[in-house]
């Protein structure tokens, strides 16, 4: 089967594997014992976190180890929001209309509180506009939150001059960057972010970790998410999940050289240019997309049949993962104003690390027999 949706999520790396093994077997002990392999477990889960701080220009003090990037950016809106870092006179966020939905959940919430939400349109290549995130700006605007990455569309968006807007204007700014890490350079202090969101299941590592950076985390005064007996700073209480952060931290380690291998290919030209004859919108042409990802339209191909004759062969995705069962169309593809017939012919194809070319012509052939 050749698999195509490594934006929802990649295959997990053989060094990963190896590093999960490993932890299960020697690194068990709960890493808040006082006793020796407590001790252990605790300092392998400090050079993790030492190590994804060194990535992005951080301290390991500002390292929180979560769940996922759901729980990150949950932590980010509600323990900066909910804590005493804004005034309680500023009720205002700003965010897009191309976020992750957990994202939009997580507003919904805040308005149910009390706070108003302003949702920036992309422009017609996908992209979140440095000025349209100013002009959304008001005085009692608390909290300003953009992705790095569409996890639909694979643009990478301005971020650095959007957190310098925030920055000047006294505004927190936190930024999903759940498809970007790994892929796309980042250094915290460079894009004036306050907070970001990672995910270890987007560069090969396990499901059911990823972290969050908070800077000046423990000078800050925060409302604790999960309550527990103080782990993680106090902010996300229960018993951490050693062997998955081991596994992440080889995801970090690794995830680098495969990823810059694969950039080397081209896929993506490679791809486009198999199916240059074809009726094929490109969605995002001209904007900076990640390497791995691309978002394309087939107008006169008949995706139904392409889609259930292929079950067994291709994994694709029409929309993303969290929302590809529901029958209404895309977020994302309606906001850069595709309708909702166009929405229906369009594919998102994120490409594994070792796609080769027999497999990109494959799919070329296939959707020319439905078209």
């Amino acid at each position: 089967m050749i698999y195509l949706d490594t934006a929802a999520s990649y295959p997990i790396l053989p060094e990963v594997k190896q590093s999960l093994n490993e932890a299960f077997e020697h690194y068990y002990a709960n890493s808040a014992s006082s006793h020796l392999l407590g001790g252990q477990v605790s300092d392998e889960i400090n050079k993790v976190r030492e190590q994804l701080a060194d990535q992005i220009g951080a301290y390991p003090s500002e390292i929180i180890f979560t769940s996922g990037a759901t729980e990150s950016n949950n932590i980010a809106f509600k323990s900066l929001l909910l804590g005493k870092e804004v005034s309680e006179d500023k009720k205002h966020i700003v965010t897009t209309q191309v976020e992750h939905k957990c994202t939009f959940a997580i507003c919904d919430y805040f308005k149910s509180i009390g706070y108003e939400v302003t949702y920036v349109k992309p422009n017609k290549g996908g992209i979140i506009e440095t000025d349209a995130v100013t002009n959304a700006i008001r005085p009692d605007t608390a909290f300003v939150s953009v992705m790095h990455v569409n996890n639909e569309l694979g643009t990478i968006n301005p971020i650095d001059e959007i957190g310098q807007v925030c920055f000047d204007a006294g505004i927190l700014f936190h930024s999903d960057a759940a498809q970007s890490f790994g892929k796309v350079d980042i250094d915290v202090d460079d894009i004036n972010v306050d907070a970001m969101s990672f995910s270890a299941h987007k560069i090969g590592g396990p499901k059911g970790i990823g972290a969050i950076y908070i800077r000046d985390l423990r000078k800050k005064h925060l409302m604790p998410v999960i309550h527990g007996a103080g782990q993680e700073d106090g902010l996300r209480g229960g018993t951490v999940a050693a062997p998955l952060i081991l596994g992440f931290g080889a995801a970090i380690k690794y995830f680098g050289k495969y990823y810059y291998s694969f950039k080397s290919k081209n896929v993506k030209q490679y791809f486009l240019s198999k199916l240059k004859a074809e009726n094929v919108i490109f969605n995002v042409n001209g904007a900076d997309t990640l390497a791995n990802c691309l978002s394309i339209t087939l107008p006169e191909t008949d995706t139904d049949t392409l889609v259930r004759k292929n079950e067994t062969l291709l994994c694709l995705a029409q929309g993303s993962a969290c929302s590809s069962k529901e029958i209404e169309p895309s977020h994302v593809l309606s906001a850069i104003g595709l309708t909702r017939e166009i929405a229906d012919k369009t594919f998102r194809i994120s490409f594994p690390l070792n796609i080769d070319y027999a497999s990109m012509d494959k799919l070329a052939d296939e959707i020319k027999v439905f078209s």
